[in-house]
């Protein structure tokens, strides 16, 4: 008996994945759980499968492969997951506010406020 590994694709509304769960033949896929091992037929059923069923226009709705194919897969989502991490790490640059001196700052009394009641 040949078996295939599946998954329901990662959820990414932007590129049209918005399925997290999916049933057939009473399995159940569930999206957070990652990769299932199961009968080539199964495999090749849901190889087909959309995210909007009967929308021929939309992404497909899994993973369908070898176990080194999904070694491969997983090494590829891992290094580009690295890669945005240290991306989000990096420091926020600003610019460099001017300093200040006493010159710019007004001298004491000699610059009365507009308004102020003199007595």
């Amino acid at each position: 008996m040949q078996t295939l590994l599946v998954r329901l694709k990662p959820y990414d509304p932007r590129r049209g994945c918005v399925l997290r769960r999916f049933t057939y033949r009473g399995i159940k896929f569930h999206e957070e759980r990652g990769w299932y091992r199961v009968d080539k037929e199964v495999a090749e059923y849901l190889r087909g499968v959309r995210q909007v069923p009967g929308d021929k226009h939309a992404a497909l709705a899994f993973d369908v492969c070898t176990e080194a194919e999904a070694q491969a897969l997983d090494a590829e989502h891992e290094a580009a997951a690295t890669t945005r991490k240290k991306a989000t790490e990096a420091p926020v640059a600003t610019p460099e506010a001017p300093a200040v001196t006493t010159d710019d700052l007004e001298p004491p009394g000699g610059g009365g406020r507009r308004g102020a009641r003199s007595k």
